[in-house]
């Protein structure tokens, strides 16, 4: 096995126990990737597409501000797709180009445009080595609410199954999909890590469901939660070194 580099500090409370650990449920967005430069980068993209084909739409959204207003809109009419962020998106471009004047079957090719680029995302640095290690040790399974396809953004091979808000009908930190996770990797609920940036999202959420659950913070943000996970890294170096 390769030498892995030197272990940071890591919080590890008591009750850490890394030889329950049978299998992995890892979060994507802000985990694997950031997700706010892949976001911009794929708006930017949709605009300029707006710009060409309905442009009366492409004024009217002219900055960021205003496509998250339409998203907005759109949650408080269709809230049942509030943990569907694709069909969200969708019919918030739908939505923007009915209300400019334009032909909201665009909204189709739009939002095809925007799924791709939104699947072109820059990993971490570590990410890979500790896929690599992770994945020789245990099955893992992606949990997500967002919509990255692990299969499209090349990380297929490591991952046994993906678990989305959208496919499961909800979202985290609801222990039911944690609980499908677990069931997907072959192992009780007891017996997983999960893994994931959101305190609220993945650590609370794997708590409740019976996980373990490590939080990786990348940005040295300050825990300011009564609950606690069982494992604090800032990143997935550190994960490795202390499983």
């Amino acid at each position: 096995m390769d030498a892995l580099p030197p272990s940071p500090t890591v919080l590890a409370p008591l009750d850490w126990e890394p030889a329950r650990v049978r299998a992995i449920t890892l979060d994507l967005d802000d985990t694997l990737w950031p997700i706010w430069p892949t976001i911009a980068r794929a708006e930017a993209i949709l605009h300029a597409w707006l710009q060409q084909h309905a442009p009366a739409t492409a004024l009217r959204l002219g900055d960021a501000r205003q496509l998250r207003a339409v998203r907005e809109c759109m949650v408080s009419l269709r809230p049942d797709l509030q943990h569907d962020l694709s069909a969200l998106r969708r019919e918030s471009i739908r939505l923007a180009l009915q209300e400019s004047g334009d032909d909201p079957a665009l909204a189709e090719p739009a939002f095809d445009l925007f799924f791709a680029e939104r699947q072109r995302v820059d990993l971490f640095d570590d990410v890979l080595e500790a896929l690599d290690a992770l994945a020789a040790r245990y099955p893992i399974v992606a949990l997500s609410n967002g919509n990255a396809d692990v299969v499209r953004v090349g990380l297929g091979r490591y991952f046994r199954h993906s678990v989305s808000a959208r496919e499961f009908g909800v979202p985290k930190p609801d222990p039911r999909i944690f609980h499908a996770a677990a069931a997907h990797a072959g192992v009780p609920s007891a017996a997983v890590l999960h893994v994931g940036d959101d305190a609220h999202l993945d650590v609370q959420g794997a708590l409740q469901a019976g996980m373990q659950a490590a939080w990786v913070n990348r940005q040295g943000a300050a825990w300011e939660h009564a609950f606690r996970a069982h494992l604090e890294v800032p990143d997935l170096h550190a994960l490795r070194a202390a499983l």
